[in-house]
C-alpha cells in the first residue's frame, strides 16, 4: 500500500511540473476580467480588467501576446503574456466573438458576429488589413497547421467556410450540423471537427473539398472541441449536460463521458498534450482533466461567467 501511495504521489507531483510555465487566460465574461492561471501552480495568480464582455481568446506566440474578444466592446483587447498587462484596444465593428491568429503570428482575424464577416489586423501595427465577408453569425475560427487555411464556424447558416490566406478570398463553404460553433484541427491538416450546438453533434470533414466524413453524437448543446494525445482523442464541452466527451479520432466513436463543472464551454489543451483545461460557466471553475486517465485531476475557482472560448494556453 506504502509503495502504490508513493507511485500515485509522485505521478501527481511530476503531472504539476510537467505543466509549470504555462498560463490559462480564462475571459470571466460577467466579471469583465480574464483570470491568468499558472497551470505549474495549478491556481489564478492575476486577474486583469478587460472590458466589454470578453469572450474568446487566442495567443500569439512569437509575439507573447493574447487577444480577448470583447463582444460588447465591439473589438478586441491586445494582453503582454510576460507583464500580464493590458496593452492596447481595438474597435472592430459589431459585436466580436471568435479570435484566432495566423501560425507566423502576423495577422489577427476577428469574427464580427452582426456583420457577418471577418476582419483581418496586422498583429504588430495594429493596422486594420481586410474584411471578409462570411456566413452568418460566425463564431470559432481556427487556422491550419500549414498557415494555408483559415476555417469557420458560421452558426445561423449551420456551414463551415474555408478561407485562402494568400488572397483572403473563401475557397469552400459546407453545410455541417445545426449551428456549429467551435472548432478545431488536427495537427497535420487532415481533418477538421466542428461543435454543432443544436444538433448535438460533431461533424469531421477533411480538406480540399471540405468533404464531410463523419457525424458523431456527443451531449447537450456540445459548444467547442480540442484535441489531445497526437491527435488521438477529441474533447467536446457538452453545455447542458455539465459533461465533456471523449471520441477516439480513430474509429470516431465515443469513448468517454467526464462530469466536469456547470455549463462547460471553452475548452483547450496544454501544450504537454496530456491536460485538458475546461471553463465551467455556471460555476465560475476550471476543470483540468487527464487525456489518459480521463479523471478530472483539479477543480480551480477562475471568474464569474468563465467563458474561454478559443485558444487560451502559452507557454
Amino acid at each position: 500500500m506504502k509503495k502504490l501511495i508513493t507511485a500515485t504521489v509522485t505521478a501527481f507531483l511530476f503531472s504539476i511540473a510537467a505543466q509549470a510555465g504555462t498560463y490559462a487566460f480564462i475571459t470571466d465574461q460577467l466579471d469583465n476580467n480574464v483570470s491568468v492561471l499558472d497551470t505549474g501552480q495549478q491556481k489564478v495568480i492575476k486577474n486583469i480588467a478587460v472590458s466589454g464582455k470578453p469572450a474568446g481568446v487566442a495567443v500569439n506566440q512569437p509575439l507573447r501576446q493574447v487577444y480577448i474578444s470583447t463582444p460588447e466592446g465591439g473589438g478586441f483587447a491586445v494582453l503582454d503574456s510576460q507583464n500580464l498587462q493590458l496593452l492596447d484596444k481595438v474597435k472592430v465593428g459589431g459585436a466580436s466573438l471568435g479570435i484566432a491568429v495566423d501560425i507566423p503570428g502576423d495577422r489577427i482575424f476577428v469574427a464580427d458576429w452582426y456583420e457577418n464577416t471577418v476582419d483581418v489586423f496586422d498583429s504588430r501595427s495594429l493596422a486594420h488589413l481586410s474584411k471578409i465577408q462570411v456566413g452568418r453569425s460566425p463564431s470559432g475560427m481556427v487556422v491550419s497547421p500549414d498557415n494555408r487555411w483559415l476555417y469557420v464556424a458560421n452558426r445561423m447558416d449551420d456551414s463551415i467556410s474555408q478561407i485562402d490566406l494568400s488572397s483572403l478570398k473563401i475557397r469552400n463553404t459546407t453545410k455541417v450540423g445545426i449551428h456549429p460553433f467551435g472548432i478545431t484541427v488536427s495537427a497535420d491538416g487532415r481533418h477538421i471537427y466542428t461543435a454543432n450546438v443544436e444538433s448535438d453533434d460533431v461533424t469531421v470533414l477533411v480538406p480540399g473539398h471540405l468533404k464531410r466524413r463523419a457525424t458523431v453524437k456527443v451531449g447537450a448543446r456540445p459548444y467547442a472541441v480540442a484535441l489531445a494525445l497526437d491527435d488521438s482523442r477529441l474533447f467536446v464541452t457538452n453545455q447542458d449536460d455539465s459533461t465533456v466527451s471523449v471520441i477516439d479520432t480513430a474509429s470516431l466513436k465515443p469513448i468517454a463521458v467526464i462530469e466536469v463543472g456547470e455549463k462547460p464551454e471553452g475548452i483547450s489543451t496544454h501544450p504537454d498534450d496530456r491536460h485538458v483545461y475546461v471553463a465551467n460557466w455556471f460555476d465560475g471553475t476550471v476543470s483540468v482533466i487527464d487525456a489518459k486517465t480521463l479523471q478530472v485531476t483539479a477543480t480551480i475557482v477562475s471568474g464569474e461567467g468563465s467563458r474561454a472560448f478559443g485558444q487560451f494556453m502559452m507557454k
